[in-house]
């Protein structure tokens, strides 16, 4: 399996496109993960930085909306939570990213984890089983300035796809008695 793939949010099958492949990365972990958390790091405070799905399922966890965002100040708190809350989690990471101009609106999946604040220089630990990012714009010379000038539209463009992938991904586990936690 290619251990990263770009979706394009103008492809009318992006959805079903995507959730196949996050439930193929997630079938090949081979993890016997109990808990599934799905950690959406990025802030309110940044447009370009609020790629933050909200999705409600039993035994599968959510961390990171707009109102209590994950970010900078304390994602080191959430990790530790995190392995200290939940019984062997499978952490689905999610953030927004800055790239090259032709994948603006695309959607990254991959088996690993995120570098949150690369983009922006900052040194964060890196978190996750399998990753997700929206490419919500351009790299250029001042990317806090270019997040902070993200269309709205395009982050919450990303954001439905990304909420409606992982929903997909539960009920087929729930589907195919994969996982048999999920409600």
């Amino acid at each position: 399996m290619v251990n990263n793939t770009y979706f394009n949010s103008d492809n009318k099958d992006i959805v079903e496109d995507l959730s196949n492949y996050l439930y193929k990365l997630i079938v090949n972990i081979n993890l016997n993960y109990k808990d599934i958390v799905i950690l959406c790091i990025g802030t309110d405070r940044s447009t370009g930085d609020s790629l933050a799905p909200t999705l409600k399922y039993n035994n599968t966890y959510v961390l990171g909306n707009l109102d209590n965002p994950v970010h900078a100040k304390n994602l080191d708190k959430t990790i530790y939570e995190i392995y200290e809350k939940y019984e062997n989690p499978l952490v689905i990471a999610i953030d927004a990213t800055l790239g090259e101009i032709e994948n603006v609106g695309c959607i990254k999946a991959k088996y690993g984890s995120i570098k949150a604040g690369s983009g922006v220089g900052k040194e964060l630990p890196s978190i996750g089983n399998i990753s997700i990012v929206g490419v919500v714009n351009f790299n250029g010379v001042d990317n806090f300035s270019i997040l902070q000038n993200t269309r709205l539209s395009v982050v919450m463009k990303m954001s439905e796809i990304i909420a409606d992938s992982i929903k997909n991904v539960l009920v087929k586990f729930k589907n195919d008695k994969l996982v048999t936690m999920i409600a």
